[in-house]
């Protein structure tokens, strides 16, 4: 098993590179999470003062 994860000796590279993708992909998925909540909170707040201007208007 202690082979499999040497991989012929180019473990040392390969690892930490997957460590990497991992990481860079795991920060992507948190920035799209935190992004769409703000979004949505700024079209919920758009979406609110659009009804008060109608309301105000009618």
């Amino acid at each position: 098993m202690a082979e499999y994860f040497a991989l012929e000796g180019y473990g040392i590279y390969v690892w930490p590179s997957y460590g990497a993708t991992a990481l860079v992909l795991a920060g992507l998925i948190i920035w799209a999470l935190r992004r769409n909540a703000s979004v949505r909170a700024e079209l919920a707040e758009l979406e609110a003062r659009n009804a008060r201007r109608r309301k105000d208007a009618a």
